[in-house]
Formats: structure tokens, C-alpha cells, sequence
């Protein structure tokens, strides 16, 4: 882990690395149960989620909370 960011555990991880993991271990579907958002749900493609969550921070902040989560495990 970087010295700069020691409290950060996502740093040097992209949204997309973050993303791949999440719908690789979980799958769309269980993906959108755990957090609710159109792009999950409807026709789920990983460019189509990252441009949602780039431009809506509370739903990215649920996505990274879900990853933390998978990865304590």
C-alpha cells in the first residue's frame, strides 16, 4: 500500500477493475440486489455502468462499499 493514501483501500484500484471483480464473483443480478440502480438491472453492460457511476457519486460509494465488503471475505 502506498504511503500517501495508508487509509485509503481503494486506492490504485480503477472502477472498472472494481467493477470487473464485483460482476465476476457476484453477477449482474446479484449485483443489482445488493444495490438498486437502473444500470444493474436492464440490459447491464460494464461501460454502460462505469459512465453511471462516474457521474453519480452515491451510487458509486455504494458499489465501493459492496466491493470492501467481497473483499474482507
Amino acid at each position: 500500500m502506498s504511503q500517501e493514501h495508508p487509509n485509503n483501500p481503494l486506492h490504485g484500484i480503477t472502477l472498472k477493475t472494481l467493477l470487473t471483480e464485483l460482476v465476476d464473483h457476484y453477477g449482474w443480478e446479484m449485483l443489482s440486489e445488493f444495490v438498486s440502480i437502473n444500470c444493474f438491472e436492464n440490459n447491464p453492460s460494464i461501460n454502460s455502468c462505469l459512465k453511471f457511476l462516474r457521474k453519480t457519486p452515491w451510487a458509486r460509494e455504494k458499489v465501493e462499499k459492496v466491493y470492501l465488503v467481497m473483499k474482507q471475505k
